[in-house]
């Protein structure tokens, strides 16, 4: 089933809010719910990366702040080479790059 371009940006801005509420359980005491938020988050940044990879360039030329190429090629590493992540760089993603991809694709000339 293909999806539309409004329905992958949704994707993208619903794996994020997912990430930033996932991302408060990595503090936690408990281990294990420590260990769920680490695979939900984990899980979400590969959906992020897998609908960006299927933006139309038009969407990701207009927004050249955005490091299109290193968010796809962050989800091959999440799945491919899922024992060596670190949970510090995927705060940092979370912290650091998600806010301005939120914001890009929130922008009113993004929706279709």
């Amino acid at each position: 089933m293909t999806r539309s371009i409004q329905q992958r940006i949704e994707d993208i801005l619903e794996s994020i809010d997912r990430c930033r509420r996932y991302a408060i359980s990595l503090d936690s005491a408990d281990r294990d719910l420590v260990d769920m938020a680490e695979d939900a988050v984990e899980r979400n940044l590969q959906i992020i990366g897998e609908a960006v990879a299927q933006l139309p360039a038009e969407i990701t030329e207009a927004h050249p702040e955005i490091a299109w190429p290193q968010i796809r090629g962050f989800r091959s590493i999440l799945v491919h080479q899922y024992f060596g992540v670190d949970v510090d760089t995927v705060r940092d993603v979370i912290e650091t790059h998600l806010p301005p991809l939120e914001a890009a694709l929130r922008a009113p000339h993004v929706a279709e």
